[in-house]
């Protein structure tokens, strides 16, 4: 079973006010896990692969992705992952404003645990979602980053 300080959220998201709701709503359902911050997918896969000038690479991460970015976008990001051996296996939530089909499955079709709509998570929303988000990395035995 995992250690609560041992799985880090990497969220990866270019929206300032996501980023700061995220944090809220953190503090508000008491996770206190740590909160590692990409803009894009260029700097999440830096924070992977320990490359990262300010930020340590995460042992064991659960990635909530957003697939509106620049650079590289979140479908650009999966891609890239997926096509890394040390980072193929990572656990990754698209936590996204994109209700397109063809949006949600390119992101099943990568293996992603979940889709998650932004819209429907407003009003307490993401306070529920952070919620199943805690349990799930609970239950299950998440892959160390090589």
């Amino acid at each position: 079973m995992n250690d609560r300080h041992e799985v880090s959220f990497l969220l990866v998201d270019d929206d300032e006010i996501d980023v700061i709701s995220m944090q809220r709503a953190m503090k508000k359902q008491r996770i206190v896990n740590p909160l590692l911050v990409a803009r894009d997918g260029v700097e999440a896969l830096e924070i992977l692969r320990g490359q990262h000038p300010d930020t340590p690479r995460p042992a064991s991460v659960i990635v909530l992705l957003d697939l509106n970015m620049p650079r590289m976008n979140g479908h650009e990001f999966l891609n890239a992952i997926r096509g890394d051996e040390s980072l193929s296996r990572l656990v990754v939530f698209v936590l996204t404003s994109s209700r397109h089909e063809r949006d949600i499955h390119q992101a099943y079709e990568q293996h992603v645990a979940g889709y998650i709509v932004k819209d429907d998570i407003s009003n307490g929303g993401l306070a529920k979602a952070l919620g199943l988000l805690d349990s799930y990395w609970r239950v299950v035995e998440l892959p160390v980053t090589e």
